[in-house]
């Protein structure tokens, strides 16, 4: 087993769980908190939610819950590597999509319109809020009890305004502080994950071609490689060449640059860590040309038509469900009838969030079709 760098977060140096509870047997805390993130339905659910092809779209395809393992994957690499606490990194990648709507992007971008008069919506702060209240499965509390690292590290983004409600959760956003070095690496490891995992499943779809990508430098030095060593090679098999050969390069520049930047910084305690600028980052040439493959991305893939086709009637959906419990709580299920009396319009939140792709189809089609009953 590694030894931690004095600097990681440790059972020793966390602020622990906000209830109190035995040390668990032959496991560690943040091993407690990965398997509780694993056993909670939000979690399972995530099978069935969009990365950015909706469900039925096709079998292969990514979804939110294979993204969410492959984010962990790579952390785990890099948590190792630089001698941090994997487990930890494990654990809030696992748990980082748990608030997410159905149907991607566009979903979040539908409810966030439909709270504007309430606050707005912001998938990481209904991850917290899912794993601190809305699962039920333990007796002695709402949510999973897990431990301050791993709920800081899910709370990526915060306003000013929303950190103020959070207490020592959000102070970090008020006193200009840095999460642990195991949340800054999750959140890289996310943006690694979905941009090439992207690449993989817009070549699937068929919705962008090699061709195009030939034009993108991290893609296109990557593919002559494979190309120029493999002349024969099947293009799936291409394919899955170069995305795993620019996942390696990505991953072995942001753990050069991360180094770099902790020796350069001295660090020797985790305090220091939060003081300290943001450390886990990948180097200006890499942070370039991840930005360009971004851009790309943005223009061929998700504005493609076919996308923008389902986003649109993804918001559709959203919106007219938002609507119609709005207007009668008494549509909605028993389970978030009683809370929709104190908070209506965050119930309703709460209830849209946690739907599947499928679900919310099926929803939308009970309550608007005549047909069904």
């Amino acid at each position: 087993m590694v030894e931690l760098a004095p600097y990681a977060v440790s059972e020793s140096n966390s602020h622990g769980r906000n209830i109190v509870e035995p040390t668990p047997q032959g496991r560690g805390e943040f091993q407690r908190d990965r398997d509780r993130i694993i056993h909670s339905g939000a979690f399972r659910r995530l099978e069935y939610k969009t990365q950015v092809f909706v469900n039925h779209e096709g079998d292969l395809f990514r979804t939110r819950l294979t993204h969410s393992i492959e984010v962990a994957q790579i952390a785990r690499s890099i948590a190792r590597r630089l001698r941090l606490n994997e487990d930890l990194a494990e654990a809030i990648s696992l748990a980082h999509d748990l608030g997410h709507t159905p149907f991607g992007h566009a979903g979040q971008d539908a409810l966030n319109n439909c709270m504007q008069a309430w606050g707005g919506f912001e998938h990481n702060l209904q991850s917290l809020r899912v794993v601190e209240l809305l699962e039920e499965r333990y007796a002695e509390f709402d949510g999973l009890n897990l431990t301050f690292e791993t709920r800081e590290g899910i709370l990526k983004h915060c306003s000013r305004d929303n950190a103020a409600k959070l207490g020592d959760l959000g102070a970090r956003f008020l006193n200009d502080r840095r999460p642990s070095l195991e949340a800054q690496i999750a959140n890289l490891a996310d943006e690694i994950a979905y941009n090439n995992h992207d690449v993989d499943d817009g070549l699937r779809s068929g919705l962008i071609t090699l061709e195009q990508l030939a034009d993108v430098p991290l893609v296109a030095r990557h593919l002559d490689e494979v190309r120029s060593a493999y002349p024969v090679l099947p293009e799936r098999r291409i394919v899955h060449e170069t995305v795993r050969r620019m996942i390696n390069t990505l991953v072995s520049d942001l753990i050069r640059q991360s180094e770099q930047n902790i020796a350069a910084q001295k660090l020797a305690t985790l305090e220091d860590v939060h003081c300290a600028p943001v450390l886990i980052a990948f180097s200006d040439e890499l942070n370039e040309e991840q930005r360009v493959l971004k851009r790309f991305l943005h223009t061929n893939l998700y504005r493609h038509y076919r996308v923008m086709r389902m986003s649109a009637k993804a918001q559709r959906i959203i919106g007219d469900l938002f609507g119609v419990f709005m207007g009668d709580n008494r549509l909605l299920p028993p389970a978030f009838q009683r809370p929709a009396e104190v908070e209506r319009a965050r119930s309703v939140a709460d209830y849209i969030a946690g739907m599947t792709d499928r679900y919310a189809i099926r929803e939308h089609r009970r309550i608007f079709a005549v047909e069904e009953v």
